[in-house]
């Protein structure tokens, strides 16, 4: 790197001589303008629009004019003259709390780097703004020009940060904010949840200028004689959502998503649940099996057979009481199983007695 400017901060009697470095650099592609038919570079002629002749750059100067019309010409010399308190010299005004300065002032970043003979007191500087967490509010003409800026320590390094004035910072004044706007409770913690889901520790490596890499490319292929593929279009954003409450829900999946937590969102206030259901009847006893062919035969058989033993009493219950007309329905049937069987035991004895 190559120093921009000289000088030695100060702060009370003490001098730190140091030297001022461009901390920070632009990567964009710069192009010319040229003729399309032939490529032929186009040049800008500084032509004086009172004689119509063209003027060299050694007789430019500074003018400015007034809203009323009136013109001026300012020369180097008149530059010259005008006294500068702060010259080769960064001089500290007053040491302020480091989140007292607010980031919309910052403008350009430098680094300072200490001569050979001055390195104890540049450290002693870095070191005690470190401790007391301050900045330095400091006066210093860069460039012919007198600028505000701090001092402050990034990286073990004195960073001289100039900022804008105070009337160069435009005031924020929109009336759509005056009124006041109701949140709902679901809405700020759905947002929370979206923040969090998004939350990380700052990396700037980890993100990339896309489209000056692209314009890169471009060119190289260019220069390489090769055919340019057009970029994949960029995916639509999607259908739009009016309700805020589930935009930020599928924000929060998406988030989610991405980082392979899941696609579940946060629990959020649902509608009352339904009435449960009545429950199904209980099932009705299975009938009793019905007995047909042989069977049905081989049981009265065996009925019949039987020795006529009185029924018991049945158990008491709790619940029902035995019925009172089971017991002639069951005679009945026992009756007629008992003909049946007397009618097929007769026929029996004739067939062996025709025999």
């Amino acid at each position: 790197m190559r120093a921009i400017w000289k000088g030695a901060v100060s702060f009370g009697l003490v001098n730190v001589p140091v030297r001022v470095y461009g901390a920070t650099q632009e990567h964009d592609i710069r192009f010319h303008q040229v003729h399309r038919v032939d490529g032929g570079r186009i040049r800008m002629r500084r032509v004086c629009t009172v004689c119509g002749e063209e003027v060299p750059y050694d007789q430019l100067a500074k003018g400015y004019e007034s809203p009323d019309g009136r013109s001026v010409v300012l020369t180097d010399d008149d530059f010259a003259d005008l006294p500068l308190v702060t010259g080769r010299e960064i001089d500290v005004l007053e040491f302020v709390p480091s989140e007292q300065v607010d980031p919309i002032m910052f403008d350009r970043t430098y680094y300072l780097e200490p001569e050979a003979r001055a390195t104890k007191p540049y450290v002693l500087l870095r070191e005690a703004l470190e401790a007391t967490d301050r900045m330095a509010v400091v006066k210093v003409a860069l460039r012919q020009r007198e600028t505000l800026a701090v001092l402050r320590v990034r990286e073990r390094v004195i960073v001289l940060q100039t900022l804008l004035w105070p009337d160069e910072v435009r005031a924020a004044d929109f009336d759509v904010l005056d009124g006041d706007v109701d949140l709902r409770p679901q809405e700020m913690a759905m947002a929370q949840s979206l923040i969090e889901s998004l939350s990380g520790d700052f990396d700037p490596d980890q993100y990339e200028d896309q489209y000056a890499k692209a314009v890169a490319d471009l060119v190289e292929a260019k220069l390489e004689g090769v055919e340019t593929v057009a970029a994949p279009a960029a995916e639509a954003a999607g259908t739009e959502v009016v309700d805020l409450l589930t935009a930020l829900q599928q924000s929060v999946e998406r988030a989610r998503a991405a980082r392979g937590e899941g696609d579940g969102g946060p629990d959020v206030p649902a509608a009352a649940p339904a009435a449960p259901a009545a429950p199904d009847p209980a099932p009705a006893a299975p009938a009793p099996a019905r007995r047909t062919g042989r069977t049905a035969q081989k049981a009265a058989a065996a009925d019949a057979q039987a020795p006529d033993v009185p029924d018991e009493p049945a158990a008491p219950t709790r619940k029902r009481a035995p019925s009172k007309k089971a017991a002639p329905a069951k005679t009945a049937a026992a009756a007629k199983t008992e003909k049946t069987v007397e009618k097929t035991a007769v026929k029996k004895t004739a067939s062996r007695r025709s025999a």
